[in-house]
């Protein structure tokens, strides 16, 4: 899954002073991607060449076998041997950027786009050592917003639906021969 933390400037927050000076996109990449992933880190790429406030953070994924146990084992079979695919680094790079643009003064107000709880400790050493920032928790999807990482946020929103569909780049991204998938 991946994680943001979308930075807001060094401003007086308000309606009209608000700008975006840094988007931070961390994502695993897996070593044998689908085309529609190669797409996806194309488009993002692109992006970032276009939009030089878009800093793109890569983890990986790790794919390992392992035993666990079986939900109803029988008297001789209690474990399975399965494949675990796990992403690796996003959720460190997001909340290490989180910590040192806090240091850094880089920001009044961080809004992290994520419901990974990993994030919690991140956000609350900034809230405890940076008490004048601010720290907001968009909420990707449906479900219930992290207990965890409500504890520690100024503001909590949901993106909807509409909201997303209307904030996706034009297709073609401008000066690219990039087209968007066709199911998005």
């Amino acid at each position: 899954m991946a994680r943001f933390q979308i930075t807001i400037s060094k401003t007086t927050l308000s309606r009209e002073s608000n700008c975006t000076n840094q988007i931070l996109y961390c994502f695993g990449i897996r070593e044998n991607q689908s085309s529609k992933t190669c797409q996806i880190t194309n488009i993002l790429e692109s992006s970032g060449n276009l939009y030089p406030e878009l800093k793109i953070f890569y983890g990986h994924f790790l794919t390992h076998m392992v035993y666990a146990p079986l939900a109803q084992p029988t008297e001789k079979i209690k474990t399975v041997k399965i494949i675990k695919t796990e992403e690796k680094g996003s959720d460190v790079n997001l909340a290490v950027h989180l910590l040192n643009d806090a240091w850094l003064d880089n920001y009044d107000c961080a809004i992290i786009v994520s419901n990974d709880s990993d994030l919690a400790e991140s956000m609350k050493l900034v809230r405890q050592y940076h008490k004048e920032k601010t720290l907001g928790l968009i909420m990707p999807g449906k479900g219930h917003p992290s207990k965890e990482l409500m504890k520690h946020a100024d503001f909590v929103k949901r993106i909807r639906s509409g909201v997303l569909a209307a904030s996706q780049l034009p297709n073609p991204i401008p000066k690219t021969n990039i087209y968007k998938p066709l199911d998005w």
